[in-house]
Parts: structure tokens; C-alpha cells; sequence
């Protein structure tokens, strides 16, 4: 069965993992644009993406409409559930999912993942208990390697690149 949905955490993973506040309180997010353009990618192949972060921040909102993520659950406790929740609404089982995550708040949902992954800058715990160690961090193409190396497996790769084909 190929992967239909990708489970995608933010902080660490989309992101380098760094919080920047402002004097007044406003936060800064740097996502990877090389990211961005394989989830948009991954989307319009027809998969889905789900980012489900245990954080709260209005610039992961604005990032996951921008990119057309259909899923976006923030302020997850139990990103296990969660995930659960989505294939029921989605008719998918666990065995159609890749997810990447960078901590041990996103180990239940890298553990039943069909492929898991983690950046190269992840907690050793997680590390230890993907299918692939990334070699880019996050916040520098980590989800871009992933994509790429599913897409890849799946033997996709001319289907991705014929949407940046000009005619």
C-alpha cells in the first residue's frame, strides 16, 4: 500500500526549532521554502499532509493555508489521537502514513507510522526509533528529503516532476 497521508510536527521538523519573540511579544517562525514547495507538491500528487504540533501560533496557521495543508491541529497533548481521528475521517489505516518528528512528544505517532522519519538534529530517543535519519535538520529541507525519498520508493518521481514541466 503506498503512503497516502503525511504526519508532519513544526517546531524541530518544519521549522529549525527556534522561537524568536519580539520585545512586545510577537513570535518568528522560519520555515524552509524548499519545504514548502514539496508538501505543495505532495498535495497536488493527491496526498494529504496533516502538521499536528503540540505548540499554538497563528504563523503555523498562516503557513498550512498557504501551502493548501488540509489538516492543521495545534496546542496536541496526544498527537496519537489526533492522528487516529484523521484516518477515520480520511477511511485510512496507519499502514497508508509517513510521519516525521523531531522529539518524544511526537514518538506515538512516529511508532505506528507505516515509514517514520526524523531530521538529523532530532533527540537520539527518536532517533532510534525511525525507519530513516534524515540528513538535512529541520528547518533546512527535512521534509523535502522525506517527500523525496517516499516519492522516490514509490517510484513517483516522474509524476513530480511533470507538474514543474512547462508545456
Amino acid at each position: 500500500m503506498s503512503i497516502k497521508l503525511l504526519l508532519l510536527d513544526v517546531d524541530g521538523t518544519m521549522t529549525d526549532g527556534k522561537i524568536t519573540y519580539s520585545s512586545s511579544g510577537e513570535e518568528f517562525k522560519s520555515f524552509c521554502v524548499k519545504d514548502g514547495l514539496a508538501i505543495a507538491s505532495w498535495i497536488r500528487l493527491g496526498g494529504k499532509v496533516a502538521i499536528i504540533t503540540g505548540r499554538e501560533s497563528k504563523i503555523v496557521d498562516k503557513r498550512a493555508k498557504e501551502l493548501g495543508v488540509e489538516f492543521c491541529y495545534q496546542g496536541i497533548k496526544n498527537k496519537r489521537t489526533q492522528v487516529e481521528e484523521i484516518l477515520n475521517s480520511c477511511n485510512l489505516s496507519w499502514d497508508s502514513v509517513a510521519s516525521i518528528g523531531d522529539d518524544l512528544n511526537d514518538l506515538p505517532m512516529i511508532e505506528l507510522s507505516k515509514i517514520s522519519f526524523a531530521p538529523n538534529n532530532a533527540s537520539q530517543f527518536v532517533k532510534n526509533r525511525v525507519d530513516t535519519v534524515l540528513q538535512c535538520s529541520g528547518g533546512s529541507g527535512a521534509v523535502r528529503e522525506m517527500i523525496e525519498y517516499i516519492l522516490k520508493k514509490e517510484d513517483r518521481v516522474e509524476e513530480l516532476l511533470s507538474l514543474w514541466q512547462v508545456d
